[in-house]
């Protein structure tokens, strides 16, 4: 004999069958899905899942005031569950109740500021009221919840292509606002760009990202936050410069005539989780040839390089025992990437010496990409994320060495010294934990 009150299921059961019926109904089982919708139905008819679930089908079918009243009841049963409150907000968008619609959508964005699907109908909302400004920043606070490398569901890929466009269009917009206002200012001073202010107006329109330091072993407070350093600034650099020709061909005779003493310039043992390096590691794909390895000198490399060598000795270097400096060859090979990534302190500065740079190579630092130029240095924060690509079908080559951070006085400097110096030996880590 069947039981005239059966158990109500839980909400782990109406959700499980909810989800069979929809699995059901996308392989094509259309009658199967129906008999699991309206079981589940019988049991549980008050359940704000089942009741959202049937107003989806309603929507599907066209019948969108019962689509309404099915929604409207899934929110009075569950009033914190943003997707309810979003979906209530499309059927009321069908229905062309848009401040009632406003309302379903501020209660979802209550409940989860990041919700995407409510972030787009907001948005949406704004733009059809001709509200296209905060359409935009509405659409952009959307963009921004999707992590980067994902791909967004395909419900809503569309709106996500039109919400770029519309971002796009409207941080030009706000960027000819702003310089139509600066360029009175820039004229009654010295009229020339004002590259910080540039950059922080760059930022405040969308136009580029900001940056911070992450570096993966000291970071030192109360350093200003810069890229790519102004070369202007350090003079040393001519003497390195100078020599770039003679560097290239102690570089070029090494490469002939000791093969061997290129090594893979990511090498950890088995067993380290890799992450963006698990492509490169151990491959020659992106070679050293050391000068300095971790304060080490390689002499048999020092004695084929007298000239690097000796303009070398005329930078700033780091000098920490058993840590720095290091000095190398960096060859990236044609059709590599070096992934984005972070080193280890801002205490110190890199510097590049582009010695042989074939067309389609570049380098990033924050929101700054630059072309290589053979013979011009640079130097940057190697705190800040960076990357570096040949696109070419020959090999990249660049002389890299590392200098003190010149916000450093020179205490400071004795003491970061000592500091790592002490952290090294007391945990008797390898020389390459600061690489």
């Amino acid at each position: 004999m069947s039981n005239p009150n059966p158990a109500i299921p839980d909400d782990a059961a109406v959700i499980r069958i909810v989800q069979a019926s929809r699995a059901a109904a996308a392989a094509g089982r259309s009658s199967d899905a129906e008999q699991l919708l309206v079981r589940i139905a019988q049991q549980a008819p008050g359940h704000p899942v089942v009741l959202n679930e049937l107003g989806v089908i309603m929507m599907a079918r066209g019948v969108t005031e019962q689509a309404l009243g099915l929604f409207t009841r899934a929110t009075q049963a569950d009033p914190k569950h943003a997707s309810l409150w979003s979906n209530l907000a499309t059927c009321l968008r069908a229905l062309g109740r848009r401040q009632e619609e406003r309302e379903a959508l501020e209660n979802a964005l209550a409940l989860e500021p990041r919700h995407l699907a409510s972030l787009l109908q907001k948005a949406s909302l704004l733009e059809d009221l001709g509200d296209t400004r905060n359409a935009a920043r509405i659409f952009q606070n959307a963009l921004v919840t999707i992590p980067p490398g994902t791909e967004p569901p395909a419900t809503v890929r569309e709106v996500i292509e039109h919400a770029k466009r519309v971002v796009a269009a409207d941080q030009a917009a706000l960027g000819a606002a702003l310089e139509e206002r600066l360029a009175k200012i820039r004229a009654q001073r010295d009229g020339g760009a004002q590259r910080r202010v540039d950059r922080c107006l760059e930022i405040l329109s969308g136009q580029r990202s900001a940056y911070f330091p992450r570096p993966t072993f000291m970071y030192f407070p109360e350093i200003p936050v810069i890229e790519f350093f102004e070369r202007a600034d350090f003079p040393w650099l001519d003497a390195i410069e100078a020599a770039a020709d003679e560097i290239r061909e102690e570089l070029t005779g090494a490469l002939i005539s000791d093969r061997a003493g290129l090594q893979p310039y990511i090498d950890y043992p088995s067993g380290v989780p890799l992450d963006q390096w698990k492509e490169l590691n151990r491959s020659r794909r992106w070679s050293a040839y050391f000068l300095w390895n971790q304060g080490t000198p390689q002499r048999a490399h020092l004695a084929r390089c007298p000239r690097t060598a000796a303009a070398l000795a005329t930078a700033p270097r780091c000098e920490v025992m058993g840590r720095a400096p290091t000095a190398f060859f960096s060859i990236l090979d044609p059709a590599t990437r070096i992934p984005p990534h972070t080193g280890v302190t801002n205490t110190r500065l890199t510097v590049h010496l582009p010695l042989i740079v074939p067309p389609n190579c570049g380098f990033r630092v924050g929101g700054t990409t630059r072309e290589l130029v053979a013979g011009k240095a640079w130097m940057f924060d190697d705190t800040i994320e960076h990357e570096a690509w040949n696109e070419s079908d020959a090999p990249r080559a660049i002389l890299i060495f590392d200098v003190w951070n010149p916000f450093l006085s020179e205490t400071e400097r004795e003491m970061v010294r000592a500091a790592i110096e002490v952290v090294g030996t007391y945990y008797q880590l390898p020389a390459d934990y600061f690489a």
